[in-house]
């Protein structure tokens, strides 16, 4: 394997920014009423749009002698994504912010249990101690708003956990990890003989079919009240899918599927971060602490994957 021009270390911390801010443009789309599935399917069809004309001026030589196997994996890829986000998106309508993010970031479990079957890659002890660490920073995180300080610490049961619409709703955020989890592990297998621009076109563009074809058979409504949701819904497309995903997609070529899902985890401290600076929220103390044990649990499955990557060279 060639030896990348970037560090890819540097390049998933640029990527854990970008998709970091895709909670808060999607907040604000919501916030105007823009249903969930047209939010996750304009995302995916304006970025599809924004690379085709890259792609298909350089790679559409590649695209046309890509094997039928591929074909079936990379269509596989844009389906998972696909649900992945019409998925999470909708679970954001019926359960907290904090539980879909919990519940959604356990993605990186279910590529730990399936890649030493799935892709032959073998989970080290410390990549193991990096996702414990990060996931219970994640738990902390979720545990943010049904617990509090009030001198001492108290923390509310939602009855509603198990039924009603919380309960749809993390069983919609569950499945996006699920399908996450998926779209990964096709990612790493796919990319070792394909190039990024070729990869995340096709996937992104099947990706957007399938989303709008759920839009039309639920009859959802993509029409936009407010012009400036059509700044929100592009900057979604531009900055945590195009920069974001992509960089992540480009890294799979490189590390390990586990190591890319742990630093996804990222994610929601960087969107806490944001929302601190965009949208005034401040921090809560659990969200403080949960954020800096995911923190270290991506720096520790980083020094394990570099080391690795050193002995591979």
């Amino acid at each position: 394997m060639n030896k990348p021009k970037v560090n890819p270390f540097i390049a998933i911390g640029f990527a854990i920014v970008s998709v970091s801010t895709a909670s808060i443009f999607i907040r604000l789309g919501q916030g105007d009423g823009i249903p969930s599935l047209a939010i996750a399917a304009y995302r995916m069809a304006l970025a599809a749009l924004f690379i085709a004309p890259f792609a298909l001026w350089k790679t559409r030589a590649e695209i046309r002698t890509i094997a039928r196997k591929d074909w079936i994996l990379i269509v596989l890829s844009g389906f998972l994504l696909a649900c992945h986000f019409a998925s999470w998106i909708t679970s954001l309508e019926y359960t907290s912010v904090a539980s879909s993010v919990v519940l959604v970031t356990t993605a990186p479990l279910w590529v730990a249990l399936f890649s030493p079957l799935l892709l032959k890659e073998s989970i080290t002890k410390g990549i193991l101690i990096g996702l414990i660490v990060a996931l219970l920073g994640s738990v902390i995180v979720g545990m943010s708003e049904a617990c509090s300080f009030s001198p001492s610490l108290s923390c509310t049961v939602n009855q509603g956990l198990f039924t009603g619409r919380v309960f749809i709703g993390n069983i919609f955020a569950l499945a996006g990890a699920f399908f996450s989890a998926g779209y990964l592990m096709v990612g790493r297998k796919v990319r070792e003989h394909h190039s990024l621009l070729a990869y995340v076109f096709l996937v992104y563009s099947i990706a957007a079919l399938f989303l709008l074809f759920l839009v039309g058979v639920s009859r959802t409504s993509m029409g936009i009240s407010n012009p400036i949701d059509l700044i929100w819904l592009i900057a979604l497309a531009l900055i945590p899918q195009v920069i974001g995903h992509s960089t992540f997609n480009w890294a799979l070529k490189f590390l390990s599927a586990a190591y890319v899902s742990i630093a996804l985890l990222g994610e929601p401290v960087g969107t806490v971060i944001l929302a601190f600076i965009i949208l005034k929220e401040k921090p809560t103390v659990f969200e403080l602490v949960g954020g800096v044990l995911i923190l270290c649990g991506i720096y520790l499955a980083s020094c394990v994957e570099q080391r690795t990557e050193v002995l591979a060279t």
